[in-house]
């Protein structure tokens, strides 16, 4: 029985007719570099237009609506969702979908962003006139100043490009890449004009990492009444060793009268401890516990507790209340299952 023999591909064998990995290549970086200099062409062209776009935007008392047909659908949808997340109230709407029934939730005090690389789909032009009868603002993206989205347009924004990165210049590249990019400018643009913070991205991002380091504080995760291991300031050292067993957090804190914190003892002070006394039975936790410890107010950001443990190389901090009082306590463990760290 034979085996089929296998051929190693060569850097120059050919995959297809007419193709080599060489020629693949080539290929993939003249796209890059063609979409590369289609953005790179928008910046002189930006203008008065772009400006007045921002403006009637932030002007806007509804939200921004952004529509298109196609590949000119899908760079819409990414626009929206963008504007959305960075602090500008927008939606996707459908040309075609809003012809029947779905222009109803566009209002007056809204804007509509279209695109449309022709500035000719049907689709858009059928709505156009209802937009502007109901006296909703209309800016275009479109590559053609002198279509007819273009001029119906309160503002244009050129988005021409000298080529399409396909090489038989029909599947739109070049020109969806340069309306995305327009697009994103525009989003950030809003986005610092309103003085969006990094807050306010992670209000609108509850689910990402971002979202979890800035919304997330101290009180959120802390362990809280009988979790806390804590001890009284006349305790023995064998009830804090106790206490540290009972609630396993490698530590327990130290109190006194008021339940103001005075002090902390930790596994590594009980390394110390047995280093210095041969009877650990007869010690007061007071004479072992380090005084001072950390603490943070359960206010803070969990984030700030990852810090002020890393930086004094402490795997453990205590939260007080405001007159010193100990409400919580943390470990790394806790932040980590938080997804803090």
């Amino acid at each position: 029985m034979k085996m089929a023999s296998s051929k190693q591909s060569s850097p120059d064998q050919p995959d297809a007719p007419g193709t080599t990995q060489s020629s693949v290549l080539d290929l993939a970086r003249q796209v890059l570099q063609i979409e590369a200099d289609a953005i790179a062409a928008l910046i002189p062209r930006l203008g008065q237009g772009f400006i007045d776009a921002t403006s009637i935007i932030l002007h806007c008392h509804g939200r921004v609506v952004v529509s298109g047909i196609g590949k000119s659908g899908h760079i819409a949808r990414k626009i929206a969702s963008t504007m959305a997340s960075t602090g500008t109230p927008a939606f996707f709407v459908h040309p075609a979908e809003a012809s029947h029934g779905d222009i109803g939730m566009i209002t007056r005090d809204d804007v509509m962003i279209a695109l449309s690389n022709s500035g000719e789909s049907a689709e858009l032009l059928t709505i156009v006139p209802l937009i502007k009868r109901q006296g909703a603002k209309l800016i275009a993206i479109t590559g053609e100043s002198e279509s007819t989205l273009a001029r119906q347009a309160d503002v244009h924004l050129d988005a021409r490009v000298a080529q399409e990165a396909c090489p038989l210049g029909l599947a739109p590249t070049a020109s969806t890449t340069a309306a995305m990019a327009l697009g994103d400018a525009l989003a950030v643009a809003l986005l610092d004009a309103r003085g969006f913070s990094a807050e306010d991205f992670a209000r609108s991002h509850p689910g990402g990492s971002l979202g979890r380091r800035l919304l997330t504080h101290v009180r959120d995760v802390m362990r809280k009444d009988d979790e806390i291991p804590n001890v009284s300031e006349a305790a023995s050292l064998s009830d804090a060793l106790l206490e540290m067993s009972k609630k396993r957090m490698g530590m327990t804190a130290v109190v006194n009268a008021a339940h103001q914190v005075t002090g902390i003892f930790t596994d590594g002070d009980l390394r110390r401890s047995l280093e210095r006394f041969s009877n650990i039975h007869s010690v007061r936790i007071t004479d072992v516990m380090t005084h001072a410890p950390r603490t943070i107010s359960m206010e803070r950001l969990a984030v700030e507790a990852v810090e002020i443990m890393e930086r004094h190389k402490v795997n453990q901090i205590l939260v007080v209340s405001n007159d010193g009082k100990l409400v919580g306590a943390l470990n790394m463990h806790d932040l980590f299952r938080a997804k803090v760290v």
